[in-house]
């Protein structure tokens, strides 16, 4: 058995999150353009069912999106600032 270093684990733990993630928020998504598509409404007005569906979906999605979001944009704990101490003992001007 493969032992895996922790970022390795970390990769793979944001790569299965993010994937599922994605089909939830696509999932969503479909099902909201066949409910606008497909579903016959009542002319004129929203279906007060409809109306409910819309008000509990738009905070989950928001939420899907802004979680994926982070994941995909996150560090680890394993990440390494960039060290730009060399850098300040140089001159800025050339004599």
């Amino acid at each position: 058995m493969a032992r895996y270093s922790s970022e390795e684990l970390m990769s793979r733990l944001k790569f299965t999150v993010g994937v599922c993630l994605s089909f939830t928020l696509m999932g969503i998504v479909f099902v909201v353009l066949y409910a606008l598509i497909f579903v016959t409404q009542p002319i004129g007005v929203q279906s007060p069912n409809d109306a409910e569906f819309f008000k509990l979906i738009t905070p989950i999605a928001t939420f899907l999106t802004g979680i994926l979001s982070g994941i995909m944009i996150g560090k680890t704990s394993d990440d390494k600032p960039v060290n730009d101490k060399e850098d300040d003992n140089k001159p800025l001007l050339a004599d």
